[in-house]
């Protein structure tokens, strides 16, 4: 009989044996026919915003936050001193997420949080970090493309959505600016900068979902006639990267989803589908007699899995709730098994992380220079809370031996609330 680690690839799972130079390499082939406007699986968005611009200081403005699962709203400052004050925190599920809503119901849904918070804020902008790929234009205003994360709105698709916005907003901001997550979370990172001079900026999401945004230089975007000169911030929306391969686990769990075939990257790494990933593993396992006939019939039956109770139940460690893993692995051989199959999808994310992140770093241009590194913030429960292995230090471990050698420099960082953070800087940026 196989083992496990033997069954896994024979079923195309790989994390050690991974070609982290040759993806690399196709992530940076993608996004330069990206910025060209030739076919690509990176999206590439310029995002007509720029780290580089003064931001009002000590002037409380509005921000929402509609990201994965939950909108948030809230009034915040940013602070002369570098730091910020977040005031009026409120928090729902996304509108779409449990079901199906119509375009009424989703705008004012946003428009309800604005109308609470606009009399506590004393600039008249809104910033909005609306995290699904979308268009930008110059005026800051974002076309959904499609949704992610299992949201269903479908009417909003194709729409301006701050035009559409502002029709629900009964006291019309001065400036309402839509911005990715990644592309807040990138500028909540240079922000908050202080005695280092970061030679470029990378904003990170690794949660529900993932995605990257960095800085390139204006020239290199030659889709984008006429930008001229200096610097803008790039969505790259690089959870759709495709040019690596599932494995069979990955398409069975991929076919059952509302979006089969779309965000494959994203799908790999990230926290919205990881359990998801385990529980395939679990279930092909169970069929070639990896467990006993008891667990067997128990995965059989077991129609989801949540990342959260996936993650636990491999590190060993209570959760806020029972977890089911305990009950369907009841004794010790099978519970050692499951931990051994189940560990190897935490592992292949984080390498996946790194290779993700070592591309972007690397087409930065930056972080030459050991005293000015490239600057990381990242954002996401995934990355930050993941209990089964050392997700962080596994990051950065294969992350030093990817660019050690190129005498590559880089800084990972983090900012409480960066999505939040950040639309509010983009919201306060004079410009």
């Amino acid at each position: 009989m196989q083992t496990p680690e033997e069954f896994l690839e024979s079923n195309g799972f790989v994390s050690s044996k991974l070609d982290r130079s040759a993806l690399t390499d196709a992530f940076l082939k993608e996004m330069e026919a990206g910025l060209e406007g030739r076919e690509s699986s990176l999206a590439m968005i310029p995002a007509y915003l720029s780290p580089y611009g003064e931001v009002e200081k000590d002037t409380p403005v509005t921000v929402l936050d509609a990201g994965g699962t939950n909108l948030r709203g809230a009034v915040i400052a940013i602070k002369s001193d570098g730091t910020f004050e977040i005031a009026r925190k409120e928090r729902e599920e996304m509108p779409g997420f449990s079901k199906e809503v119509d375009n009424d119901t989703f705008y004012k849904t946003f428009a309800a949080h604005c109308i609470r918070l606009e009399k506590h804020a004393a600039s008249k902008a809104i910033g909005f970090c609306f995290s699904y790929p979308a268009e930008a234009a110059p005026d800051g205003d974002n076309r959904l493309i499609c949704w992610t994360k299992e949201i269903k709105a479908p009417g909003v698709v194709g729409q301006w959505v701050g035009k559409e916005f502002r029709k629900y907003l009964p006291s019309q901001p001065s400036r309402l600016v839509l911005l990715n997550d990644t592309v807040a979370t990138l500028l909540a990172g240079k922000a908050t900068e202080k005695e280092v001079r970061y030679s470029s900026y990378i904003g990170f999401i690794l949660g529900t979902g993932t995605n990257v945004a960095y800085l390139e230089k204006n020239a290199n975007i030659k889709k984008l006639k006429g930008a001229g000169d200096g610097f803008m911030i790039v969505n790259a929306e690089s959870g759709g990267f495709d040019k690596i391969e599932q494995s069979a686990f990955d398409k069975a769990m991929d076919a059952k989803l509302s979006q089969p075939g779309f965000h494959k990257f994203e799908k790999m790494i990230s926290g919205g589908y990881l359990g998801s990933v385990g529980l395939e593993i679990y279930k092909a396992a169970a069929q070639a007699g990896f467990f006993s006939r008891e667990a067997a019939a128990a995965v059989a039956a077991l129609q989801s899995l949540e990342n959260m109770d996936f993650d636990n139940f491999c590190a060993q460690k209570e959760g806020p709730r029972p977890n089911p893993l305990d009950a369907v692995f009841a004794s010790g051989a099978d519970r050692a098994m499951a931990r051994r199959l189940g560990i190897p999808v935490f592992e292949r994310a984080a390498i996946l992380t790194a290779i993700h992140l070592a591309a972007f770093i690397l087409k930065t241009g930056g972080g030459t220079d050991p005293a000015s590194p490239v600057c990381v913030n990242v954002d996401g429960s995934t990355y930050y809370k993941t209990r089964a292995i050392d997700f962080q230090g596994m990051v950065k471990r294969e992350l030093d031996a990817m660019l050690a050698p190129r005498n590559i420099s880089y800084a990972i960082t983090g900012v409480d609330d960066a999505p939040m953070v950040g639309a509010a800087v983009a919201a306060l940026l004079k410009g």
